[in-house]
């Protein structure tokens, strides 16, 4: 164990030298544009970023907060990875949390050397040593669905959780993930035939009809309308978000949900539906009428979530297959974790 520590340190010397001289290399190519300014650039050239560590997306949801990204580059000033971040403080205690309605972030690598163990290895050492030189109380971000950095920031003593997300992968033939629905899904569909699916709900009716669903449950809306009103905008102006409605005879919402996506996947990011409806059968209709708009978009559907028993199993009877993404963490300072669990353990006795 010593040895392995006298490597971390003697590498993290070695790091900071070579950081020093990329450094200057890239000011002498790219002059001093910013972090956040090069990381538009990259983002306007590479598609396959996940949506939710895209610039323009970190800009809506961190809204009026400060964001910013870490990059790695080669010699060339090419950027091969990023971790972009939402960093928060109170006090003198400066800490990264994720952003609301963000599902993944963390460290994200170019395709040329994600397969490169030996340059993994370097870029995960990189951005250690330049979250330590942040001088952060604490630090936590999920990553990505099969990421190959997390076991080598747990060396690196970042702790490492699995959370879980419910997928379908396949939508080609509707009738085969149709027939993967449990028979409670399918008797609840049958319920909705007189329902009907509906495109044209507003972004201020759906925030107005989220905040009733909760009411009737006795919980809060934990976003605000302002928080919806620039992440629609922003999703729409790309055309890569879409509210779909579930409404009766009557056209009364029954439920609703606001989905968004990318180039692999749709994401079921904010679903809502009346309790007083709950044997109506529009929740499971909504569902399906969200996974009918994913497969014309030809991409993967994700439920997001959740770590919640009850829906997950909700999510399980849709045919869908859990998917381990993870939690990376740590603490940099000893005072936050007293500060971590006081407030974990206020929230508990509000519920």
């Amino acid at each position: 164990m010593q040895k392995y520590y006298f490597f971390l340190n003697f590498a993290s010397v070695i790091w900071i030298f070579r950081q020093k001289i990329v450094t200057l290399h890239a000011n002498c190519i790219l002059g001093n544009m910013t972090n956040k300014e090069l990381y538009h650039e990259f983002c306007l050239k590479n598609s396959e970023l996940p949506l939710f560590m895209t610039d323009w997306w970190l800009d809506a949801v961190c809204a009026g907060k400060q964001w910013d990204v870490l990059l790695y580059m080669d010699e060339e000033g090419n950027i091969q990875a990023v971790l972009p971040y939402l960093l928060r403080q109170r006090a003198w205690m400066k800490y990264i949390i994720m952003p609301q309605q963000t599902q993944i972030g963390g460290i994200w690598m170019d395709d040329t050397v994600s397969n490169n163990e030996k340059k993994v290895a370097e870029i995960s050492l990189d951005f250690a040593n330049q979250l330590n030189e942040m001088g952060l109380s604490y630090y936590y971000q999920h990553y990505p669905i099969g990421s190959p950095m997390v076991e080598h920031m747990r060396a690196m003593q970042f702790s490492i959780t699995e959370r879980a997300t419910y997928r379908i992968e396949d939508l080609t033939d509707l009738d085969a993930v149709i027939n993967g629905f449990s028979k409670n899904k399918k008797r609840q569909l049958q319920k909705a035939l007189s329902l009907h699916v509906d495109y044209n709900m507003c972004v201020e009716d759906f925030y107005r009809f989220h905040v009733k669903c909760l009411q009737e449950k006795g919980k809060q809306i934990t976003y605000t309308r302002e928080f919806l009103l620039v992440l629609e905008r922003k999703t729409a102006r790309l055309q890569q978000s879409q509210i779909v409605s579930i409404c009766n005879a009557d056209n009364e919402v029954l439920a609703a949900a606001f989905l968004v996506w990318d180039n692999h996947s749709m994401y079921y990011l904010i679903p809502c539906y009346l309790p007083s409806q709950k044997d109506s059968g529009a929740s499971a209709l909504l569902v399906l009428e969200s996974i009918k708009l994913a497969r014309q978009k030809g991409v993967a559907f994700d439920f997001e979530g959740s770590m919640i028993r009850g829906i997950a199993n909700h999510y399980k009877q849709f045919g869908s297959k859990r998917t381990i993404y993870y939690g990376v963490e740590k603490y940099y300072k000893w005072y936050f974790w007293f500060a971590n669990m006081y407030n974990r353990l206020r929230e508990r006795k509000m519920r």
